[in-house]
């Protein structure tokens, strides 16, 4: 919990013990639900279970959430209808979005105030209840507006990525809203940085099969973006 995130090498060596012995001890934990388990470490439960703050999400691998954004772009053609959710890596697309001939839906207040030095681009929000952590809108309206579309793509994070488990959000309520953007794209785009891999949060929303497209950061383990592309999902890595 002080550390936030440890690594099973650097448990091994503190306790002199061998690097399976820890695993096991990590498997145990988590089953009792005092950690969650990452490609090669655990996650403390306070930071992996509950959801932080847009202003601390913000800021966290920016740099590397950047670099996504600009291969996302690459994507995104003129005339298009794309819808964000309200993730920050999201967010740093919309920054980078030119002002061009685009219909943008979105959950996230963010995005709607970024895309208004934007004439060009038309947005529309789809209303529901305000989440002021998150600076978004969930819930049943916010549900039952994105049935009303259809957009040619979707681009969007979420809080864990395990190849096992799937895509899990830490908010159930993002959860679910993020399954129904799902549902109404002709194409998926998972964007998320190497921090998300290996993490289990509190609710499944899809399997990584379920997306077309993953683009992450050139620091992402090649093992995982080997499994990625053998489950028959496309892999950008953002440099």
């Amino acid at each position: 919990n002080a550390e936030k995130s440890v690594r099973v090498t650097g448990l091994a060596r503190h306790f002199a013990v061998t690097e399976e012995t820890i695993r096991r001890d990590l498997e145990k934990l988590e089953q009792i639900g005092n950690l969650v388990r990452s490609h090669g470490g655990a996650v403390s439960i306070r930071q992996g279970g509950t959801e932080a703050s847009f202003a601390e999400r913000e800021i966290r691998s920016a740099s590397e959430k950047m670099a996504i954004g600009r291969e996302a772009i690459k994507l995104i053609g003129d005339g298009d209808t794309i819808l964000l959710d309200a993730s920050t890596t999201a967010l740093q697309l919309a920054r980078l979005l030119p002002d061009m001939n685009l219909t943008v839906v979105t959950n996230a207040m963010q995005v709607c105030v970024e895309l208004t030095s934007r004439p060009r681009v038309r947005v529309i929000c789809t209303g529901g209840t305000l989440s002021p952590n998150s600076l978004s809108f969930t819930g049943p309206r916010a549900e039952q507006a994105l049935t009303e579309y259809h957009v040619n793509h979707l681009f969007f994070s979420c809080t864990g990525v395990d190849i096992a488990h799937g895509l899990s959000d830490v908010n159930e309520s993002q959860a679910t809203l993020k399954r129904r953007m799902m549902s109404v794209a002709d194409r998926v785009t998972l964007l998320v940085d190497r921090s998300k891999f290996g993490l289990r949060a509190l609710k499944r929303f899809a399997q990584v099969s379920d997306v077309h497209e993953v683009i992450t950061n050139v620091s992402t383990d090649p093992a995982i973006i080997d499994e990625i592309k053998a489950a028959g999902v496309a892999v950008t890595v953002a440099k």
